[in-house]
């Protein structure tokens, strides 16, 4: 088994709670709660894990993503400790340890300014979070593994008052649209970047 995501979220932020209320299949998350994300290869083991978590805390499962290659499972809860109780059962059951993660890899990233409003239109189309309006300013990043797009998403939120319009934790590649002021955009670009580039881990394997 390859680990490829293992992260938690210490609170949730109220703009990412409610996204993932949009998407989330199981039980749906509420903001201040703490956070697990894994992500896993072969997606299809994603479902031993989470037994190993449910039968061990009381953590409640949001999403279970089974997809071509990969698997995501997101659990959380109001207590923190039961949140990376249920993390140390996933690497038991997996024989894994923190270590054996990938470390995200930023794979692009852009702000577009000024946005044009038929533009702005087609993200509205795709998005399940906030609106982005026209004339303000567009973030999207891109990262590898595709969980970690759940962190850059709560630390950007944290760090200035910015619209989350979407987020996609799963898949080959992980991204993340934001929508603002060009200052406010700006900062929680910063704080996503930043809070990637901090998370240790092994290599990708590939670029690709």
């Amino acid at each position: 088994m390859q680990l490829r995501t293992f992260i938690h979220l210490d609170v949730l932020q109220p703009q990412l709670a409610g996204f993932f209320q949009t998407v989330a299949s199981g039980f749906q998350p509420l903001a201040g709660q703490a956070a697990l994300l894994v992500e896993v290869a072969p997606g299809i083991s994603v479902n031993s894990l989470t037994d190993a978590a449910l039968k061990h805390t009381r953590v409640f499962p949001g999403m279970q993503i089974v997809e071509r290659a990969y698997g995501l499972v997101e659990m959380h809860h109001f207590d923190q400790g039961d949140v990376r109780a249920a993390g140390e059962a996933i690497l038991r059951r997996a024989e894994l340890t923190e270590a054996d993660r990938m470390a995200p890899e930023i794979i692009s990233r852009e702000i577009i300014h000024g946005i044009d409003g038929h533009q702005a239109m087609l993200v509205n189309r795709m998005r399940h979070g906030q609106l982005l309006l026209e004339g303000e300013t567009l973030y999207v990043l891109e990262v590898a593994p595709a969980g970690y797009a759940a962190l850059a998403a709560n630390e950007a939120e944290k760090a200035a008052n910015i619209n989350l319009l979407e987020v996609v934790t799963f898949g080959q590649f992980g991204r993340l649209y934001l929508g603002g002021s060009e200052e406010e955009v700006a900062q929680a670009a910063a704080a996503a970047e930043r809070a990637l580039r901090a998370v240790a881990g092994r290599a990708p394997r590939s670029k690709g």
